[in-house]
This record gives C-alpha cells, structure tokens and sequence, in this order.
C-alpha cells in the first residue's frame, strides 16, 4: 500500500515541477550565499587597503566592518526570500499533491 502510494506521487507531475523547481530554486540561492560570502574572503584575501580606508575623515571604522556586516544582512535577506517562497508556493504544491493522492 505505502510503496504504491509512493509510486503515484513521483510519477505526478505536479510532484516532478516541485522537485525541479525547489532544486533549482535551491541551487541559485546557495550560490548567490556562496559569491556573497567568498567574495567577502577573496576581497579580504587580496585587497585588504580597499577594505582597510576608513570611512571618513577622523573616523575609526573603516569600509571593511559594513561590509561585513552587509554580508550577515545579505545573507539573512536572502533565506528569508527563501523561506517565504518555500512556505508559499512549494507547499502549496505539497499540499495540492498530498490531497490528490489521498483522493485517490
């Protein structure tokens, strides 16, 4: 019984357009953190006088701490994106798949 009922939900297309939807969803939002948060490193890494310059005359922070600030906020920005859209439109289709099964 319960391996039919699996049987049913991979071959409904609407379970195929979640899957690949939500994974390439998925794979974009993990690499936009990955080039936010390497690209942090590789400046730091190989630019250190950009993000050493203060951030203006007589101050003591310089560029490089809101910019890594930005990065967290960026960071927590783009999984709240995320987690609006998965709560939205991915369990809608869940759920659209969960009651067409369970009618069947």
């Amino acid at each position: 019984m319960k391996d039919d009922i699996v049987a049913r939900i991979v071959a409904n297309p609407k379970y195929q357009q979640l899957k690949s939807t939500r994974a390439s969803f998925s794979i974009i939002m993990a690499l936009l953190v990955m080039v936010i948060y390497y690209g942090y490193i590789l400046l730091i890494a190989f630019d250190k006088e950009l993000l050493a310059q203060k951030l203006g005359e007589g101050m003591v922070t310089s560029i490089g701490i809101p910019m890594g600030v930005g990065v967290i906020v960026l960071t927590v920005i783009l999984t709240n994106i995320y987690v609006r859209r998965a709560n939205t439109e991915f369990d809608a289709l869940n759920d659209a798949i969960v009651r067409e099964e369970a009618n069947k």
